[in-house]
């Protein structure tokens, strides 16, 4: 081969790796934007729970006086999840701001579900229009936020096998793209809670 041929072949093979580095890193920022953007819709979706909890609380407070501690574990649990949504903002997918998302949303749900089973014991309070109708929004948003959270964790498992698949992989450890950790569900106790419909 002469030098010639030797040269282009140096220039061609150059080329070659350049444009797989450059689709790799594209790619990566491709599939981490899908995976924040999916985490918006989940956002969207808990700060729209996390308004009706008020009502519903508001509501149940003029029925169940005597079940101050229940009201109030609500809205601790509530006032918990916020914080831990505001850190799972600032960085989607990070696994400590996930995990205490998760363990948050977890806690939440179980004190949602307590009150929900409480004030089955409250005729009134099952009979009454505005519980009724803030229940039937909670549980439309229930559904909505276990959609994103599919969505996002779809998002965040694409952008992990990109990351870990050869030759992303050595782009992405070499730029700093780090694997993202999904949002969990809730756990088997308090996604099998009773549920009361209204």
């Amino acid at each position: 081969m002469s030098i010639i041929g030797l040269l282009i072949f140096s220039v061609a093979v150059a080329a070659i790796v350049t444009v797989i580095i450059i689709n790799s890193y594209n790619d990566l920022v491709k599939y981490r934007n899908r995976y924040k953007n999916a985490y918006s819709q989940i956002d969207v979706q808990l700060q729209r729970r996390y308004d009706l909890i008020p009502n519903l609380v508001e509501t149940a407070k003029g029925y169940m006086k005597h079940e101050r501690e229940t009201l109030e574990a609500v809205i601790a649990a509530r006032n918990s999840a916020i914080n831990a949504s505001s850190r799972a903002v600032q960085n989607p997918g990070n696994p400590q701001a996930m995990q205490q998302l998760g363990n948050a949303e977890a806690a939440l749900t179980g004190a949602l579900s307590r009150l929900i089973v409480l004030s089955e014991s409250y005729p009134d309070l099952k009979a009454d229009r505005a519980m009724s109708q803030v229940m039937e929004e909670l549980s439309s948003t229930e559904n909505r936020i276990a959609f994103a959270r599919q969505a996002f964790n779809d998002a965040i498992t694409l952008y992990n096998t990109k990351s870990e698949s050869f030759p992303s992989n050595l782009i992405a450890n070499s730029f700093n793209f780090t694997l993202a950790e999904l949002l969990p569900e809730a756990a088997p106790e308090v996604k099998n809670a009773p549920r009361v419909s209204f």
